[in-house]
């Protein structure tokens, strides 16, 4: 016990960078996502443009964009902290799920909905906002609470630039004094974390039940 409180100083600090990331990483990829949806569901040059986005965030590891943003981007000249690049990193690639799901979210809004909101004069933005964004948050809630669970998860490839999250944290702490203690209680912290943001979710989607 009295080794547990001799590491949990620097296993919270951990807590808190992984949060911070977390935190920022919702707050901007999920409108960012939103946007990238509506052009995904154009027919134009710009639906061309986020569709290879989309496949390109997609169809390659995390951990690759991360080394490429803060590793491989100063040979050309373009350099990020490390933090700020691990935000960058997570924020494109989760921007990019966001934009897949809530674009399947859009396709299952009937038709007739956005046609009778054009007989009652209303613009684009308030059909979108007042009609359509509700029921579309509602159909992809439980699609978002899988992404926001693994982001938690993911969140720990923050070690391969350098931050000290919590996961970092655990690995030092258990090269330094040769014990697994770190470690369980590493999985104990995310095992929580993802605890408090399951029930977190059902409350939301518990709120939107009146709309079913």
């Amino acid at each position: 016990m009295q080794y547990i409180l001799e590491i949990l100083p620097s296993l919270f600090s951990g807590v808190v960078t992984t949060l911070e990331i977390f935190a920022l990483t919702i707050v901007l990829s999920i409108p960012l996502g939103v946007l990238f949806s509506l052009a995904l569901t154009g027919k134009n040059i710009i639906k061309v443009i986020f569709e290879f986005y989309v496949w390109i965030m997609r169809g390659t590891p995390l951990l690759l964009q991360l080394i490429f943003i803060f590793y491989g981007l100063p040979i050309i000249g373009i350099v990020f902290p490390r933090f700020e690049a691990a935000v960058i990193a997570f924020v494109l690639n989760y921007a990019a799920y966001f934009a897949e799901i809530f674009r399947g979210g859009f396709q299952s809004i009937p038709k007739n909905q956005f046609e009778s909101a054009k007989m009652l004069r209303l613009s684009r933005w308030q059909t979108l906002r007042n009609i359509v964004i509700p029921q579309v948050f509602k159909i992809v809630l439980p699609s978002i609470g899988n992404e926001v669970i693994n982001l938690v998860k993911d969140s720990s490839l923050v070690y391969v630039i350098g931050i000290g999250d919590l996961l970092q944290a655990g690995n030092i702490a258990t090269a330094r004094d040769v014990t697994l203690v770190p470690l369980i209680l590493v999985a104990v912290f995310y095992l929580v974390l993802t605890a408090v943001l399951t029930l977190v979710l059902r409350k939301i989607e518990q709120r939107f039940d009146y709309w079913r």
